[in-house]
């Protein structure tokens, strides 16, 4: 499974991409908006911290098929590489869709809550599926199983498009998402991390040292013993 940062946040994705086994970047309006710079500066400078191997998930923010297929081309002009348009799965926006999947712009489709729309998106061209996993259980749906549905219905109708779960507020939904077939997840820094916590690990490590100490001396590495 592609493992994505839901963040615009240059400190956050560096870590990232330092640390953990990162297959690209997602935001949205609200995303970028939080962290108070200019667009395209701020894009930019993403995409040369990733690479322009890895996925660069950015937003449109029309409403009429022609306002997105304009912004489309414009931002995968100016930033380029691995590089795929999001779209929500309006009617304007399905439009767009088959539109720009005709110029091989990769889309991803977003702010899906039913199959019926993920199916919609994947005939037109979508490249991901972008279901919001956390947003349906908040409105007591049940996110996992749109999941679930989207990919039994793309493997049923042999459908290429690939399903990037969203919307997450912890590791559990992560973990389920994953089990019921998504190809990919965008996750918040902090789940990031939170994907590797346990504390029986951390005690592990720490009676690890515990023990070697004891015998070998404070602070003795392996190479120096």
């Amino acid at each position: 499974m592609l493992i994505l940062l839901d963040t615009a946040n240059i400190e956050y994705i560096r870590k990232g991409i330092e640390y953990y086994p990162i297959d690209g970047v997602t935001t949205n309006p609200s995303i970028i908006s939080k962290e108070n710079k200019d667009f395209l500066p701020l894009l930019k400078e993403i995409r040369k911290i990733i690479g322009k191997d890895k996925a660069l998930h950015i937003q449109a923010l029309g409403t009429n098929a022609e306002d997105i297929i304009e912004e489309a081309l414009y931002i995968n002009d100016k930033i380029g590489g691995n590089l795929y348009v999001k779209i929500p799965v309006i009617n304007e926006g399905i439009k767009a869709m088959k539109i720009l999947s005709d110029k091989n712009i990769k889309i991803t489709a977003t702010a899906v809550f039913t199959p019926l729309q993920a199916l919609m998106a994947a005939k037109s061209g979508a490249s991901f599926v972008a279901p919001y996993v956390n947003r349906l259980d908040n409105i007591s749906g049940n996110g996992i199983k749109v999941v679930s549905d989207i990919s039994k219905l793309f493997k049923i109708h042999n459908l290429d498009t690939k399903i990037l779960a969203a919307s997450f507020k912890n590791v559990e939904q992560v973990y389920n998402a994953s089990l019921v077939g998504s190809h990919a997840a965008t996750v918040p820094f902090n789940l990031i991390e939170d994907m590797l916590y346990h504390p029986l690990t951390n005690k592990s490590v720490d009676k690890f040292i515990d023990d070697w100490e004891n015998i070998y001396g404070k602070n003795k590495k392996i190479n120096h013993v």
